[in-house]
């Protein structure tokens, strides 16, 4: 497939191919809105669901190739850095992540630009209206809010006729809503411990989770610096299942947007994707993988916003990279920590690692109901001889963290939960927007 440029495909400006079936359009109280109340983490194991719907819809995840991002950290910094280059390369580009940061929209872009939410809302309706078993009080196996969302960005793709989508695994595995994709290539980023209740509490089971959606056929490109138990893992499953395993061998060198050391890991293993694209018909030159890497943005991805640190490490494997980033980039600065997780992490991991970067913990509660309490945290922090505080909003944990920093000539950084990261991003964002005005999260 020879690439075309199209240098301004997003989608305010593309004639949509596959239209959105008939019926008043859907509004975002009754589109996002409906997909918010199916609950963002409510999670119920099997594909056929995903299977049935995609039938439904006539299979709108089938009239593109797929490149397909499994892993447990980096995964949607490798997506958008594959995205970027192939986006440079000339072609339309699909792009699914997960979780968002600030709008629903942000999961699900078209050459690096959101769907709109009323275009969105119009693609819940849809697929509500095509199956009808969804909305069927006699029907209790309803479509998950991930595989609602999944849906959204097939037929998103499908109707704007894109030359590839991008897509990243939610939580991964064999009963992930991405496992029924059709991939034509697929990345492994580095295997972490997360998810354990699903997955198992060894590198080895995760490993092992994250290979069992391997394809017969399908290459496989793997991130360097796997932990051996995992590395062995990933070889013998993709030996058995005869897919073509591609380990790369050492970091990408490259210019690249995104900082610390795992980004050159995740650029690596991107690269080594967009290679084994090559013969299946989306071939780039190496200066759009230069070009696109050099101008990849990721928020909340070690990212400075006036000055705060900013980045979603949620497990031990996350809070190691983040460690060495601030010791690379921040070797002399006393680190102000604004933290909060959800109840299923593993805040003592997290905490134990980031304790010899941090002078002080500035604990507040996330968003959301899964939240786990500041105060369990500051046990664990005086448990370990970390200073900390606690405080009942975001809001008043990162005024005090500002504060602390500033008398001292420190950093503040923010991690431990995408709520609290998207929280300080939009205060931050705010406070630098003009008066009359409040920003508009990107």
């Amino acid at each position: 497939m020879p690439a075309t440029s199209r240098p301004d495909a997003g989608p305010d400006n593309l004639r949509p191919g596959l239209q959105l079936e008939g019926g008043p359009p859907g509004t975002e109280e009754d589109g996002l809105g409906y997909l918010d109340a199916l609950g963002m983490h409510s999670v119920r194991l099997g594909l056929h669901r995903m299977e049935r719907a995609l039938a439904d819809l006539d299979r709108p995840d089938r009239r593109f190739p797929v490149l397909l991002v499994a892993g447990t950290n980096g995964k949607g910094s490798t997506s958008a850095l594959a995205a970027s280059a192939l986006q440079m390369a000339g072609y339309r580009v699909g792009l699914y992540t997960s979780p968002h940061l600030h709008r629903f929209a942000e999961r699900v872009q078209i050459n690096g630009r959101p769907v709109g939410d009323e275009e969105l809302a119009d693609g819940v309706q849809t697929v509500r209206r095509v199956c009808t078993w969804q909305d069927d009080p006699a029907h209790q196996d309803r479509l998950t809010y991930f595989e609602l969302a999944t849906l959204l960005s097939m037929l998103c793709f499908a109707r704007y006729e894109v030359d590839v989508a991008v897509v990243e695994t939610g939580l991964g595995g064999q009963f992930d809503a991405t496992a029924v994709l059709a991939p034509c290539v697929m990345a492994v980023t580095r295997i972490g411990l997360d998810h354990l209740e699903y997955f198992g509490t060894s590198l080895a089971e995760v490993a092992r989770a994250e290979a069992s959606i391997f394809k017969p056929g399908v290459p496989v490109a793997v991130a360097p610096g796997q932990p051996s138990d995992a590395m062995e893992v990933l070889r013998t499953e993709a030996a058995r299942i005869g897919a073509p395993l591609s380990v790369c061998r050492e970091d990408y060198e490259g210019p690249l947007a995104l900082r610390g050391a795992h980004q050159r890991q995740n650029a690596a293993v991107a690269n080594k994707a967009l290679e084994l694209l090559g013969p299946r018909g989306l071939s780039r030159a190496q200066d759009a993988v230069t070009c696109g890497f050099a101008s990849t943005r990721w928020p909340g991805r070690f990212e400075d916003v006036a000055g705060v640190l900013l980045d979603v490490a949620h497990n031990p494997d996350g809070a190691q990279a983040l460690a060495h980033g601030l010791r690379d980039h921040y070797p002399e600065r006393p680190v102000e920590l604004v933290f909060g997780v959800s109840t299923d992490k593993d805040y003592r991991g997290i905490l134990r690692i980031l304790a010899r970067s941090a002078r002080h913990l500035h604990l507040c509660p996330p968003l959301t109901r899964r939240s786990l309490a500041p105060t369990a945290c500051a046990a664990f922090a005086d448990e370990i001889g970390l200073p900390s505080s606690v405080y009942s909003s975001c809001t008043d944990a990162l005024h005090a963290a500002q504060d602390s920093a500033d008398s001292r000539g420190g950093l503040v950084c923010t991690t431990g939960s995408f709520n609290v990261v998207a929280e300080v991003r939009r205060l931050l964002l705010d406070s630098m927007a003009p008066p009359s005005s409040a920003a508009t999260p990107q």
